[in-house]
């Protein structure tokens, strides 16, 4: 057991620079709590409002269209001689991958959640990615003033989402059903809130002192669990040192062993200057942050977690110092082995950058300028070779996608760098170009997602974009065999074409592909015009009789005759295409719709809406399993017609409050026939006049 001494010795002396996460569900009130610790530090004189759109969090024109976080945002505050960047991080799980990236070289999280029992499985899924990748965390249980259900009752209801006990920290005074203050349970101090002011200390309530010696004592239990010495002392009913107590709460939550919860409201600052001083205290340096993503500490290095390109500054990498220092000038090396000269180090006022007049230390939080080479996810180094990389989280599977098309087709070579860039800055979108369909198509987390993506595409980089349905790729086959003569004659002065084939198109099983076979006798057709045979029959079947391309079908040429003059190359190509445009017709073509295997992952309360579901979208249910290592969550097992994907992870978010996700590869080819079948080539036909 660690005490006070090594405590010290892990944060050092002097100023201390930590990186601290503020993430939580959508709407559970994480910009404003940053507003409250901006306006506590004095970063502004007075707290914006998310409604009033004018908060440090949110600034972009796209959140506040939305009203909601779409990226986040990066703050520099000074807190009792420590310098505390705090990375306010998108709630809705169409943006979860900015949060996941940030989270990696920060030093401790912020949970920002309400006491609201359906809030568990959102809850439950920031929770596991925190405990999985070993980050400290907080949970701050905002909106405190309006909940009417006793904090005894709401840690038990949240438990469930945390693989590591939730340790209460403090218990709200109640005055005739409000929290108007609350009860620190480490130090045994009362205090009353005061309306976006630092809480008075007060006596403590003589009515709350058993509430708070019971409160106490089951906080005390819990990190005796990992205190040998500490249980004997309870068990012994002597009072341990409160300077224990506080070191075996920041070593276990350094040791990812517990998560102390902390109350407030962020919307009137209560709780801020006890949440900020937990902070302080508490949380891990940077050293132990580096130890964690196991980094060597001779050489300076730094993690980039965000790209952003300003209209008039160029491109900024936002990064996380985690050894030595870096300066202005310096050259920096990435995971290419490529090094490139540092113009600018910036701190973030939210999305404003200001010129930082000094190197950036181990700590710090900073934006770096134009790093060119540089991607979201690289760690960089001033050493003249690249470091070992800093894990980063993996890009999670796209669940939408859309098709862009361009308002004005002059904007068609200016596209290309524009999803680039934006890519650049959201490495979750993902761009694909599928060689069927000849789309460009645009694929990312969800419905929202594509919106914001879109609308930054115009107001950032000038292209506007059209959305367009994507395409599904159909293909088509046979069902029936036949033998068929293709001749190609052509007779134009001089030399002509000639070409004679006999080929049998016969079916092949599902998943076969295409097969080519010849059983050329006695000379009948030269054998160097053979492959031309089979070029002229891929031709035909780029495009087969219904419109699509064909699979699963069998071509052998048997028999044909040619010209000793007038045969080539060409003319055998021809005569191909023409036996396959007259026999194919004959062989009863059929429709083929492709067929995706997919595993849908939802709170268990929500797998018999989910089954309703994959019915109504001509779906197959092939089972379902509790999901390993999550207690409470389900995953379906399906087969679904690609043609019914769409939107599928809206309808799945709107069942399960948001957090149901899946992922889908493709399965196999299925014949599609009847009215579903003529409705598609009715389409096909539609778009290809």
């Amino acid at each position: 057991m660690a005490g006070k001494g090594e405590q010290r010795a892990e944060g050092g002396a002097g100023r201390k620079a930590r990186a601290i996460a503020i993430v939580g569900p959508y709407l559970s009130g994480k910009t404003t709590l940053l507003e409250a610790i901006a306006e506590r530090c004095g970063a502004i004189s007075r707290a914006g409002t998310v409604a009033d759109g004018n908060s440090l969090g949110d600034a972009s024109p796209e959140a506040r269209a939305h009203g909601m976080s779409v990226n986040l945002n990066a703050l520099e505050v000074e807190f009792l001689g420590d310098t505390f960047t705090f990375v306010d991080c998108p709630g809705s799980l169409e943006f979860q991958h900015e949060a996941a990236l940030a989270l990696t070289a920060c030093d401790a999280a912020v949970v920002v959640c309400e006491p609201d029992m359906k809030r568990v499985p959102a809850l439950q899924l920031i929770l596991k990615q925190l405990d999985d990748r070993g980050i400290p965390h907080f949970l701050f249980l905002n909106k405190i003033d309006a909940s009417t259900t006793p904090v005894r009752e709401i840690i038990p209801m949240l438990q469930p989402a945390s693989s590591k006990p939730l340790v209460l920290r403090q218990i709200p005074i109640w005055e005739n059903g409000v929290a108007t203050g609350f009860i620190d349970l480490a130090s045994e101090r009362a205090y009353v809130y005061r309306e976006h002011a630092v809480s008075e200390i007060v006596p403590l309530p003589e009515k709350a002192s058993e509430r708070e010696q019971e409160a106490r004592f089951h906080m005390l239990e819990q990190i005796a669990d990992y205190d040998d010495d500490l249980m004997e002392q309870l068990l012994s009913d002597i009072e341990p040192p409160q300077d224990r107590v506080f070191d075996d709460l920041a070593k276990e939550l350094a040791d990812g062993l517990i998560c102390p919860v902390l109350i407030g409201s962020a919307a009137h600052a209560n709780g801020i200057s006890r949440l900020l001083k937990a902070l302080r205290h508490e949380v891990p340096t940077v050293e132990k942050t580096a130890r964690r993503l196991k980094l060597e500490t001779t050489t300076s290095s730094a993690y980039v977690f965000k790209t952003i390109h300003t209209s008039h500054g160029g491109k900024l990498s936002l990064a996380r110092v985690l050894t030595g220092t870096i300066s202005d000038g310096d050259m920096l090396t990435g995971a290419s082995g490529r090094a490139e000269r540092t113009s600018g180090i910036f701190t973030m006022h939210g999305e404003e950058p200001r010129k930082r007049g000094q190197p950036a230390q181990a700590g710090d939080t900073v934006a770096l300028g134009r790093l060119d080479t540089i991607a979201t996810g690289e760690t960089i180094t001033t050493a003249d070779n690249a470091i070992r990389q800093v894990a980063s989280p993996p890009v999670p599977a796209p669940v939408f996608a859309i098709g862009l098309g361009l308002k004005d087709r002059k904007d068609e070579v200016k596209l290309s760098a524009a999803l680039s860039k934006l890519i650049e800055e959201d490495p979750s979108l993902i761009v694909e170009h599928p060689e069927e369909t000849h789309q460009i198509l645009l694929l990312g987390q969800g419905e929202m997602h594509m919106r914001v993506a879109t609308e930054r595409l115009e107001r950032k980089f000038a292209v506007a974009v059209v959305r367009e349905r994507r395409l599904v790729p159909y293909r088509e086959t046979i069902r029936k065999s036949a033998e068929v003569r293709g001749r190609h004659k052509k007779q134009s002065g001089g030399h002509g074409q000639f070409g004679d084939v006999l080929v049998d198109i016969d079916p092949l099983p599902r998943g076969s592909g295409f097969i080519f076979n010849e059983k050329i006798t006695g000379g009948a057709i030269p054998r160097q015009f053979i492959p031309s045979v089979e070029i002229g029959v891929k031709d035909y079947l780029r495009h087969g009789p219904l419109g699509f391309p064909v699979v699963d079908v069998a071509v052998t040429l048997k028999d044909g005759s040619f010209h000793t003059v007038d045969s080539s190359d060409m003319a055998f190509r021809q005569a191909a295409r023409v036996a396959m445009s007259d026999g194919m017709p004959k062989c009863q073509p059929v429709l083929l719709e492709p067929i995706m295997a997919v595993n849908i992952v939802v709170p268990s309360e929500a797998t018999a809406r989910i089954n309703g579901i994959i019915s109504q979208r001509r779906g197959q249910i092939l089972g379902f399993d509790g999901r390993d290592g999550w207690p409470g969550w389900d995953v379906v097992q399906a087969h679904i017609p690609e043609a019914e994907m769409e939107n599928l992870i809206v309808e799945l978010r709107s069942a399960t409050a948001g957090v149901g996700t899946y992922t889908a590869e493709f399965d196999h080819l299925s014949e599609l026939v009847g009215k579903l079948a003529d409705h598609v080539l009715a389409q096909h036909s539609t778009v290809a006049a």
